[in-house]
């Protein structure tokens, strides 16, 4: 391997483990979200040029934030007309020594700017879906077609609201900080979100090569931790860390070595988590004993039943569909209700599914999701409908846009073809 392509390595690893670190940093010290964004981007194009020359450095994501850093800087010297950017500047040059993760300029007792950003992205005064969008933009270095995708919504739609999300943080002046904790409730609801979703891309990545995004995951599993100790007296914080948990002690078993993806019926349950397994079931049991259920308990308790079966035939399909029910009364949504399709035609046959599907399919709401097809499929195939599936795995392969998802469906299509 050259040079070159060991620069571009470790760039692409920085890009993945640091970018949120970075942004948010500097959000924290010049307040400006698209300056912080553009000194990052500036960041990481120099880091290809100086680490082929210099060699890559000990702490590249402290590098990194240092070069954002004088970067912002020289912008607000540049821009530096009125004594309100004089002021700017004159912070940033103040913030001028080595990067320090562990600076906590507030009394919050909260040190990781990382969660002060999901807080301030979070404030009450953004709509739901801004809120999240832009924490999974600033915070995850998401593009602006991938969060798109997964809110389901043109491209357009969402980089409207981006837009829009920031131009409210900045003239609302919302502060970047973790609020007081009178506060903390009324963002709950964003801030457990933005972790659902930052979590949702890693674990099934809704484009590019690779079906698992690791750094996502774990990064999520980490803020999810430090909120549930913020708030651990709220039964949904538990829920969402049990859930994450649950889901992530599968996610080795879900491609195989060659980075193909493989079914949950067909993963190795022997080489599942058990430690994430007990953690995330303790969790979702004192969850439960608050006597306060809702979405992310709910799910929680669906990701139990998967991980706690022996063998996939002792999976009790029957109580999943019971609690997809119960979850479409907090979440009525049309993935939920897709989801629900899928536990009862497990449960009471490949009928009962399909005609669920049919409902979605005539109402519309998933029009372009890849999901929709490939769910109507899989239930075809399992009843032996195999003409009918093929055809449906063609729909689902022209929507599909991640690379190891798109290879399952065409070999699912090809043992339809040849059956």
């Amino acid at each position: 391997m050259s040079a070159t392509d060991d620069v571009e390595k470790a760039v692409a690893a920085a890009f993945r483990e640091e970018w949120g670190q970075v942004v948010a940093t500097l959000i924290r010290v010049t307040g400006d979200w698209d300056l912080a964004e553009e000194s990052a981007q500036d960041a990481f194009a120099q880091a290809l040029d100086r680490w082929r020359r210099d060699g890559i450095p000990r702490r590249p994501g402290a590098w990194l934030t240092t070069t954002a850093r004088h970067r912002a800087l020289d912008v607000l010297r540049r821009e530096a007309v009125g004594a309100a950017k004089l002021r700017e500047a004159a912070v940033l040059a103040r913030d001028e020594g080595p990067y320090d993760p562990e600076y906590d300029g507030e009394d919050s007792g909260v040190q990781d700017d990382r969660l002060r950003l999901i807080f301030t992205c979070c404030h009450p005064a953004l709509p739901i879906e801004a809120r999240v969008a832009l924490t999974l933009r600033t915070l995850a270095g998401l593009t602006t077609p991938e969060i798109a995708r997964a809110f389901i919504v043109p491209e357009a739609t969402m980089a409207q609201r981006l837009v829009r999300a920031k131009k409210k943080i900045r003239n609302a002046g919302i502060p970047y900080r973790v609020p007081p904790a009178h506060l903390l409730p009324e963002r709950t609801t964003g801030v457990l979100g933005v972790l659902y979703l930052l979590f949702n891309e890693g674990y099934a990545a809704s484009s590019g090569a690779d079906l698992v995004r690791t750094d996502l995951c774990a990064e999520a599993i980490r803020l999810a931790r430090l909120l549930a100790r913020l708030m651990p007296d709220e039964p949904e914080t538990l829920g969402l860390l049990a859930l994450l948990l649950l889901h992530d002690a599968r996610r080795h078993t879900r491609v195989d070595a060659a980075g193909e993806l493989v079914t949950l019926e067909d993963q190795d349950r022997s080489a599942w988590d058990r430690a994430e397994i007990d953690e995330g079931t303790a969790l979702l049991e004192t969850a439960l004993r608050r006597g306060r259920p809702g979405a992310y308990q709910i799910q929680a308790a669906i990701a139990a039943c998967h991980t706690t079966a022996t063998t996939a035939e002792d999976t009790d399909w029957a109580d999943i569909a019971a609690l997809y029910g119960e979850l479409s009364r907090f979440v009525p949504s049309a993935v939920v209700r897709l989801n629900r399709a899928v536990a009862v035609g497990m449960s009471e046959g490949a009928d009962a599914g399909l005609a669920l599907v049919a409902d979605l399919e005539r109402e519309g709401d998933l029009t372009g999701y890849h999901l929709l097809p490939a769910t109507r499929a899989d239930l075809l195939r399992r009843s032996g409908r195999t003409r009918e599936a093929a055809e449906a795995y063609e729909r689902a392969l022209e929507l599909v846009e991640n690379d190891a998802e798109r290879r399952f469906l065409q070999k699912r299509l090809a043992e339809c073809r040849s059956a």
